[in-house]
């Protein structure tokens, strides 16, 4: 048998198999166990230490030196409690995955002797390597130093592993000379730079209570879920995350009986552990589902703080990666797995709420007479709107770019939808004050066993990147792989931006003049009304539309990156304190060359597997075909294929040309540009291809698992 058969009959004789009992324990009796939370706070810091860490943590008042070193003996008692005998500073640099170092407790004593320490300075500040990651020129190799700070606001947890357990503390990443280095610090400033202008506004409306307004984050989580021992014979599933051949399966989604189909054992088991570990380190995970798919999933948590939910979100993946292989499978996270098919994304539900729990965009019953709430939506419409080249940007990324458009993605056009109800009220404001709200009314099903549902004044849209759904926004455009720091981190820069600009308008309108306030929103309407689209984003009617209406449509990742180089992206993030101009450049540069690597990875892969693999294959094929005899139908296949044989060779050395043209580009921006118009074509001929000596080559000689056996044998 081949390696591709036998791994099919192990699936089929269940020999991967959960040996674990996913019903020992409540969540509610587990949640938190592994975090540094209130409670444990409570139980290891005195009271006035307690108390003090709290405010810190709850926003009132700034971290207290003076209380470090209690707060440090505090976290290594209870961690040490736990079996921990190592702590790690825990932190996301612009790599796109996490990074940690862990040091012992334990320090030696004399002969023989040791002692567990772990001081405020341990607690407070670390320090990597600064020159071993991406900085986008912030750091050389000969300047290696740089700093993690401890993010109060983040809880500490522990990583629990069968061998060990690790006290893991949420740290800022910093450069030797003081520029971010991270995700986390760009997030932070973003909050607070929104928070600050969004207090003005409330100040006009007449709050004077509130003091903090901060962004929550919910993120739908998508990801497929494949056999491992089947992915781990595709050089392409392993090096690049999606397959970079593959002839569609005879079944792929078209019957639509995968979404919310009934969940297998074998992938509810991994959802059960999942969300078990996941209670334990305090993360809300609250759904779980297929996907519309085959092989593929979602999991979405409850809205918690963005830098929270930003730092809960690296920790659903990472979980997700460590427990796929207990249950035998493997993780896929890549935006386009699979060609043919729903690619994955995460759908970031956004808000802003103030410190006393008002959601500053809920429209309550009658969004008409609730002008606060047109206060605010008005300026997210205007950040989308103004700045919708760089909340495109800030989801450009090589995986990304296979699945904005099609199969349920949103397309590349930064649009609002808002739905019927909020369109009519905001075209009302347009004219002039809004009179008058829809409602949904109740839908009648026509069956007496059956309750009368309450309809939602408005429908949704799947094909909008930017949506508002109820009391917030889902953000769709965001890719599965991506740590939503960064897209989050553009649009709280975008929505101050827009906050500042209508508390600036305001200040000039007397508070309470509704009069003097709708004229301020009617402008902004009549500025930003093109954003705003009710349709069928996949529609090239739509694509027309936006072109006519000044919309930017920035396909790919090379189209996109440009506008953070823009003097507008250098003002808006300066002024706002969020990023210095060297490192918003940092990051541009670090994209760029990001999106290099990859494509150049991808088109290694490719050309390893068909010169290695597929050729081989086909080269004993044709053997075989030869020795058949001479009938004029295995003539013919073989002609055919010999046919093809000649155009794989043919494509093999187009590739190879284009991929070495493009390394001779001068600089990375040039190299990039290759990249899409050279190699990118080359890699898909030479896929095209392969997909149909695919459908040709004798099923036993085929090297790789096939979308069919991959898709379905799970």
């Amino acid at each position: 048998m081949t390696a591709r058969a036998d791994a099919i009959a192990a699936i089929a004789a269940h020999k991967v198999a959960s040996t674990q009992n996913y019903l020992d324990h409540a969540g509610q009796a587990i949640y938190g166990q592994y975090v540094f939370g209130e409670d444990a706070q409570r139980e290891y810091l005195a009271k006035p230490i307690f108390r003090k860490l709290r405010r810190t943590i709850e926003g009132h008042e700034p971290f207290d030196p003076a209380i470090v070193d209690a707060v440090a003996h505090g976290v290594k008692e209870w961690a040490m409690a736990k079996g921990a005998t190592h702590y790690t500073h825990w932190f996301v640099p612009m790599t796109g995955s996490t990074a940690e170092k862990h040091d012992s407790f334990l320090n030696p004593q004399g002969e023989a002797r040791t002692m567990a320490e772990f001081s405020g300075k341990n607690l407070v500040q670390g320090e990597p390597d600064a020159s071993s990651f991406p900085s986008g020129g912030i750091r050389a190799t000969f300047e290696a130093r740089g700093y993690t700070a401890w993010d109060v606001t983040s809880p500490i947890f522990l990583q629990v592993e069968p061998n060990g357990v690790t006290l893991t503390i949420p740290t800022a990443y910093v450069s030797y000379t003081g520029e971010a280095l991270d995700h986390k610090i760009p997030l932070l400033r973003s909050q607070e730079a929104l928070g600050k202008q969004a207090l003005r506004i409330l100040r006009w409306f007449g709050n004077t209570s509130a003091t903090r307004v901060f962004t929550n984050i919910g993120p739908e989580q998508e990801y497929f879920l494949v056999d491992r021992r089947l992915a781990e014979q595709r050089p392409d599933l392993l090096l690049c995350g999606r397959t970079l051949f593959g002839a569609p399966s005879p079944k792929g989604q078209e019957l639509e009986d995968q979404y919310f189909g009934s969940i297998r054992e074998r992938i509810l088991a991994f959802m059960m552990d999942l969300d078990r570990e996941l209670w334990r380190l305090g993360i809300p995970a609250k759904t779980r589902h297929n996907e519309v798919a085959p092989a593929q999933f979602e999991m979405a948590p409850v809205y918690e703080a963005t830098s929270v939910g930003s730092d809960h979100n690296m920790l659903v993946m990472g979980t997700m990666r460590r427990l796929a292989p207990q249950h035998g499978l493997a993780l896929l996270m890549h935006e386009k797995p699979f060609a043919g098919i729903n690619g994955s994304g995460k759908h970031n539900n956004w808000s802003m709420g103030t410190n006393e729990g008002e959601n500053l965009l809920d429209p309550g019953n009658d969004p008409h007479a609730n002008a606060q709430f047109l206060a605010f939506l008005m300026a997210v419409i205007r950040a989308v709107n103004v700045h919708g080249d760089l909340l495109r940007a800030a989801i450009a990324d090589a995986g990304n770019d296979h699945r904005l458009g099609a199969n349920e993605a949103p397309p590349a056009i930064m649009s609002i939808f808002l739905g019927s109800q909020l369109e009519d009220v905001v075209a009302q404001l347009g004219k002039g004050a809004a009179k008058a709200s829809k409602k949904g009314g109740d839908v009648e099903l026509g069956v007496t066993s059956l309750p009368v549902l309450s309809r939602d004044a408005t429908d949704r849209n799947r094909t909008s990147p930017f949506a508002f759904t109820g009391n917030k926004f889902e953000f769709r455009a965001v890719g599965s792989s991506a740590p939503i720091y960064w897209p989050q981190t553009v649009l709280n820069t975008a929505v101050a931006d827009s906050l500042a600009q209508l508390a600036d308008a305001l200040e000039k309108v007397k508070p309470g003049d509704m009069g003097g306030l709708t004229k301020v929103l009617s402008a902004i309407v009549k500025e930003n009304r093109q954003v705003l689209f009710e349709g069928n984003g996949y529609s090239e009617e739509w694509h027309a539309e936006a072109a006519r209406r000044g919309l930017p449509n920035n396909k790919t990742t090379v189209d996109a990156l440009p506008a953070l180089s823009t003097a507008k992206a250098k003002k808006l993030f300066s002024s706002f304190g969020v990023l210095s101009e060297r490192e918003l450049e940092a990051r541009a540069e670090i994209n760029w060359e990001r999106y290099v690597k990859v494509q150049n990875i991808e088109a290694n892969t490719a050309l390893d597997i068909a010169r290695s693999m597929v050729l081989p294959a086909v080269a004993r094929y044709l053997g075989q075909l030869g020795a058949a005899g001479g009938s004029k139908g295995i003539a013919a296949v073989a002609g055919r294929v010999a046919g093809l044989a000649d155009d794989l060779v043919a494509a093999i050395d187009k590739l190879e040309k284009a991929q070495a043209t493009a390394h001779k580009a001068a600089g990375v921006h040039a190299e990039a540009r290759a990249f899409k118009e050279k190699v990118i074509p080359a890699q898909n001929a030479l896929r095209e291809v392969v997909d149909t000596l695919e459908t040709l080559v004798a099923d036993d000689l085929w090297p790789m698992p096939k979308y069919r056996e991959i898709l379905f044998q799970y």
